[in-house]
């Protein structure tokens, strides 16, 4: 991720506000809601059928990718479910449910009149199969068909794979050294393949064990011990065991 969507880690920050409700504005909440069917319906889940005109996927990386492909600069603008709405409304666009102009046109419609944007009804089996992707959820487990590379007491390298629209490799880890604390059981799969860094297919999860003084150098307390859960492909034997 870019810096202003990851600060894990980062030095010097200053104080951070934190807005504890977790919707502020009633139509945050819609916003929420369109997102959450719009998981429900994705096309990869193994759900029954609905008469949904929706036939790609959306996952959560989907939604990253509207917020982290922002400059910094629009993103400390915007409110958080202003991001989710630019997110959402680019997918819609890009994958041809409307046309950048139909929305501007419909957005004026529902500023001079906002009766116009309430809908009323619904269909019984849409209804059915997002109540039932509330309840069960999409996880991430599958069956393990690949052993895993590494035993717990390995040390292992994080490695440093190039930026792209989204990743999940912990941005403080990379090029450190660790030791493998827990091979998790199965295989672990991300919502979406995140591009050239490697996560597609599922793999192997760890938990690796990191000591924070060799990461913040002068800045830790005794003591302390760093667990992180970090996917196969983020991993590699250190430099001095590769022979």
């Amino acid at each position: 991720m870019k810096l202003q969507h990851y600060i894990g880690g980062i030095e010097n920050l200053g104080p951070v506000a934190f807005e504890r409700r977790v919707f502020v504005e009633p139509w945050e909440t819609r916003i929420f809601g369109i997102h959450v069917a719009m998981m429900a319906l994705s096309t990869q889940l193994p759900l029954p059928p609905t008469p949904s005109g929706f036939h790609t996927v959306w996952t959560w990386a989907d939604l990253r990718t509207g917020a982290e492909s922002l400059s910094p600069f629009e993103y400390f603008k915007h409110r958080y479910y202003e991001k989710w709405l630019g997110g959402i409304s680019g997918y819609f666009i890009a994958n041809g449910y409307i046309t950048e102009a139909e929305l501007d046109a419909r957005t004026k419609q529902i500023l001079v009149n906002p009766a116009a944007g309430r809908k009323t009804g619904g269909d019984p089996a849409i209804d059915k199969r997002i109540v039932t992707y509330l309840v069960e959820g999409d996880a991430p487990k599958r069956e393990l068909k690949k052993a895993p590379e590494f035993k717990i007491g390995d040390k292992v390298s994080v490695k440093n794979p190039p930026t792209v629209a989204h990743t999940r490799c912990p941005g403080h880890l990379r090029n450190h050294v660790g030791v493998v604390y827990t091979v998790y059981p199965d295989s672990y799969t991300y919502l979406t393949s995140t591009g050239a860094d490697g996560i597609g297919p599922a793999m192997p999860v760890y938990c690796v064990m990191f000591n924070p003084e060799e990461i913040w150098p002068g800045n830790t307390e005794k003591g302390l011990v760093l667990y992180a859960d970090i996917f196969e492909a983020y991993l590699e034997k250190p430099p001095e065991t590769m022979k």
